[in-house]
């Protein structure tokens, strides 16, 4: 007799089957060098995609459209991009130089251009997961456009249903009133499956100043082309530029970025600092250093959060300028971004700071030549994360000199899927697993769940998995980790590269000291086990704060006092 945890475990391994056909078939077209999604060159993504039924895209193999995820797509895509029929993936190969304007996601840092009506060029800085993240999310929309297209044609011959002919007309139209919209909601109802409730939920959602009618406009350019490669055969097309297929994997960006950073260091004396990273925001660290001081009289409790939620809510740009002036006079540098890798750094000079005021006690008799220098870098995507730390852990050379940097930590601050708990809670790893691998990179952390005591907020201990995509997880497969031996409390996209880098740095090229110390700790972003609670359902807004600043806080205690 088949018991429910073998049924169960059958649908995982079907799920890592789907997730590592997908990995090997993006990579085979990434070579090929182009391939139409909608062809029977595109045939094994959208099996694999409808097979994993990842939680992030919601109803895909139903019927009716799926809006949350077609609205958590479009938010890493540039804007327009469902009116192309060619999407062409590129390295930096000098677009910024031309007369087109970049378009950049408001979810993805990716510089992306509007060649013309058909085409768009997205460039790609950030390694191959940004390349599987682009793969995947248009592997969806393009199967979302079929259904709207399937709903809508009437017979072989191209004719189409009313409810069709009125959203056209609507779309052409362009500014609508009230029951001019309300009419077209009804029709765009029918063809999507949806209440009118939902039409006019996404509708409010998808609405931007420039595009009152945004919703509207994207079904109907997703409806077109789908229609159009059904009836006229006239496929959409995604192609990587040779450059790309070139340069790919040779950390070329990664390399002018760390090169950039350790000038830096150098040009200000501190090369021979001992040198603390942390990969977090751009914000928390700065703010936890200087907002006690420069906000002393409108926030006097030095163990509440309330000046980090000031600084955090919409509409408080003042308040933050006045904070990054003060840091920027103080023993900030602001390193911004030019390599392509979109990873800006600050970096922090502790001897030239006055921590009277502030949260921190660091020892004050310590000579300025051994203050700690805080390196704070952006977010790595993926890959990425690799390719940046490895090339900055490797010693700066200049004409005949080789100087090794003094690494003493490494720490990583980011969001993760949880699956215990929920949105805001911590999750404190002693391994990271790659997904789809053998592969795990167990470690001594050097923060702990008894770190985060006497807060509301719940703490896992236990294993993370690193994954390809985090629109590319289900249930089956996460639940099957979480209640393995394996003992899994998350998943996010960087930590095995980080770790990679670390360890090949530290016990190989032997380029930092072999004991250098790390500190990995994460905050719930979503719960991927929870319907309603994935990535798609909304961001964290004011409830972020006090992880973020609680791991923060927690990190600079370790590395200054």
């Amino acid at each position: 007799m088949t018991t429910t945890s073998t049924i169960q475990q059958t649908r995982a391994q079907e799920s890592t089957a789907a997730i590592e056909r997908l990995y090997i078939t993006m990579r085979h077209l990434f070579n090929r060098g182009f391939y139409k999604p909608m062809g029977i060159s595109g045939e094994t993504l959208r099996e694999s995609l409808l097979l994993l039924r990842p939680e992030i895209y919601g109803t895909i193999s139903e019927d009716k459209t799926e809006i949350n995820g077609l609205m958590y797509i479009l938010e890493r895509l540039p804007e327009g991009i469902e009116e192309c029929r060619f999407i062409n993936l590129t390295s930096n190969e000098g677009y910024h130089q031309s007369h087109f304007d970049a378009i950049i996601p408001p979810k993805r840092r990716r510089n992306c251009y509007r060649i013309d009506d058909e085409q768009m060029n997205i460039e790609i800085t950030r390694g191959r997961s940004d390349i599987y993240d682009i793969l995947t999310h248009l592997t969806f929309m393009f199967i979302e456009s079929h259904k709207i297209a399937n709903k809508v044609l009437v017979g072989e011959d191209g004719k189409t249903t009313r409810d069709w002919e009125k959203i056209e007309t609507a779309v052409k139209k362009g500014k609508l009133n009230q029951s001019e919209r309300e009419v077209a909601f009804i029709h765009l109802g029918n063809v999507l499956g949806r209440t009118f409730e939902e039409i006019l939920t996404a509708h409010n959602t998808f609405t931007t100043k420039k595009q009152p009618e945004r919703f509207l406009h994207v079904i109907y350019w997703m409806g077109k082309l789908a229609i159009e490669e059904i009836v006229e055969n006239d496929k959409r097309t995604i192609t990587f530029s040779s450059v790309l297929r070139e340069r790919l994997g040779h950390h070329i960006h990664g390399d002018v970025w760390a090169s950039n950073i350790k000038k830096v260091l150098k040009d200000n004396n501190l090369l021979g600092r001992p040198v603390h990273i942390i990969s977090a925001n751009m914000h928390s660290v700065m703010n936890s250093i200087y907002a006690d001081q420069v906000l002393d009289k409108e926030y006097k409790d030095k163990k509440s959060f309330n000046v980090f939620e000031a600084l955090s809510e919409l509409g408080n740009d003042a308040l933050r300028k006045k904070v990054r002036d003060f840091a920027l006079k103080n023993g900030m540098i602001q390193v911004d971004d030019t390599s392509g890798t979109n990873i800006d750094v600050q970096i922090f000079d502790t001897a030239k700071i006055n921590f009277t005021k502030s949260r921190f006690a660091p020892n004050a008799t310590t000579p300025d030549e051994e203050k700690p220098v805080l390196f704070v870098m952006d977010y790595a995507f993926g890959e990425q994360a690799y390719e940046t730390i490895d090339e900055f852990l490797k010693p700066y050379k200049e004409e005949e000199k080789t100087t090794f940097l003094k690494v003493d930590s490494v720490s990583i601050m980011g969001k993760a899927g949880i699956l215990e708990g929920g949105k805001g809670d911590l999750m404190i790893p002693n391994a990271h697993i790659f997904e789809g691998t053998a592969d795990n990179y167990p470690f001594n952390n050097e923060l702990c769940a008894a770190d985060f005591e006497n807060n509301d907020l719940k703490v896992f201990e236990g294993s993370m998995v690193t994954v390809l995509g985090t629109s590319l997880q289900n249930k089956d497969v996460l639940k099957f980790f979480h209640e393995s031996t394996w003992n899994v409390i998350g998943l996010e996209m960087e930590g095995v590269h980080y770790q990679k880098a670390i360890q090949s740095a530290s016990k190989i090229r032997k380029s930092i000291r072999n004991d250098v110390k790390v500190r990995y700790a994460y905050y719930a972003s979503d719960n991927p086990l929870e319907t309603g609670s994935t990535l798609a359902s909304g961001g964290l807004g004011i409830t972020g704060v006090k992880p973020t600043y609680l791991i923060t806080i927690k990190i600079l205690e370790q590395i200054l006092n």
